[in-house]
């Protein structure tokens, strides 16, 4: 008879559970992508289309679900990938650290936007142009699509955040530190910790949002990024590796910190924020046609409030995760020794089911369901499948 699973509490296991917790939102994310009121598909060059398939079964309650995931958590992802990288950088030595990155993340991102992204984007080319051509395919996506990145953006990104800190390292590591020392003292004044992180978010993003449109992406090929959010990911990133140096179990993450044990009112507010920013759309739309606001006095207002929701969010997902999902079994632990392979190839399987629900009348909300399992199952079971090869599970 199978002995029952102890679970088994150690300091990492609420972050392995959310990291992913947050790539299963992922997959959510883009499985709501298609059903969204606002969805638009571009036949002229797919790429300019909210998303590679936009179905005729839409529903405001996916618009909802798109918009609040949208704003915190790319840049969640961004911090938790922070949190590990000093202590890496100190074992490994900066050159052994930037060669696995390169293996890590570099390769995989090749992989991803070269073959990944292609074998995930051919419905969209079908729907645009309704013939089957391979060949015709592979230079309009080369070409006319200008080799359209996809999920994988995030992945060359950190890279790069990656390479450029693990560079200066040398000469910024004792600032590092003693940031951390004053971070950790905050653990027992959490609302004075709470707007340090906010003053620090709203300097990174509401200045650039003020004079770059928010929803702006630039790049060269494959190597595209959203230009009004990089420094807030880039300063996520180096939060996160500021809050990582004296490790999960000594700092304001520590078991027992004012700041953790806070996390009902961080999980409460940060709803009732998201619950003032939607609510705060109609007014200011209204102010401003009655000239009573400029443009730029309402964008103010509005990226204030939408960056406090971001602080909110994060913060309320970290501490309700290290206070209430501290546990592991069979399920998390697969989860995330998978959870980098799924992120990988997720998209391919949810543009493809997407796809082949067209043609059924489904209330989107099902639909979005059906494509968020097929997607997370099929991708999970062949990240497993495919780390049994020792040459591939060197990348995932």
């Amino acid at each position: 008879m199978n002995q029952p699973m102890v679970k088994m509490v150690t300091r990492d296991n609420w972050m392995d559970n959310l990291r992913s917790f947050i790539t299963l939102l992922v997959v959510a994310h883009h499985s709501s992508l298609a059903y969204t009121t606002f969805a638009s598909f571009n036949k002229q060059a797919y790429i300019a289309s909210t998303h590679p398939i936009v179905d005729a079964q839409r529903w405001r309650g996916m618009d909802l679900f798109e918009d609040f995931n949208d704003i915190f958590f790319m840049s969640l992802m961004f911090l938790i990938s922070g949190i590990f990288v000093v202590r890496s950088l100190e074992q490994k030595g900066t050159a052994k650290f930037i060669r696995d990155r390169f293996f890590r993340l570099f390769i995989p991102f090749m992989v991803g936007v070269t073959l990944l992204m292609l074998l995930a984007y051919y419905p969209a080319f079908y729907l645009a142009y309704g013939v089957h051509d391979v060949k015709a395919y592979i230079i309009d996506y080369f070409t006319v699509e200008a080799w359209p990145v996809g999920p994988p953006w995030f992945i060359w990104v950190l890279f790069v955040f990656n390479l450029l800190l693990a560079v200066v390292y040398p000469l910024i590591k004792k600032g590092l530190h003693r940031c951390s020392g004053f971070l950790v003292a905050q653990g027992a004044s959490p609302f004075r910790l709470l707007l340090g992180v906010y003053l620090f978010s709203w300097i990174l993003y509401v200045p650039v949002v003020l004079v770059i449109d928010a929803g702006s992406w630039t790049g060269i090929g494959p190597f595209d990024f959203q230009i009004s959010r990089v420094l807030l990911y880039a300063g996520y990133f180096l939060l996160g590796a500021v809050w990582g140096i004296p490790g999960l179990s000594q700092g304001i993450f520590a078991t027992g910190t004012a700041f953790v044990r806070r996390w009902p009112v961080w999980l409460m507010a940060c709803l009732a924020m998201y619950g003032c920013l939607k609510w705060s759309e109609a007014p200011l739309i209204s102010m401003m046609a009655r000239h009573t606001l400029t443009e730029l006095q309402a964008t103010l207002i509005y990226r204030s409030m939408w960056i406090l929701s971001c602080v909110l969010s994060g913060i309320a997902l970290l501490t309700t995760f290290k206070s209430c999902v501290n546990h592991t079994g069979k399920i998390w632990q697969s989860l995330a020794a998978n959870a980098y392979g799924i992120y990988l190839l997720h998209y391919i399987f949810v543009v493809w089911c997407q796809f082949y629900l067209l043609e059924y009348h489904l209330p989107p909300l099902l639909k979005m369901l059906i494509t968020t399992a097929v997607a997370i199952l099929v991708s999970w079971w062949l990240t497993a499948l495919l780390r049994k090869n020792k040459v591939i599970g060197r990348y995932l």
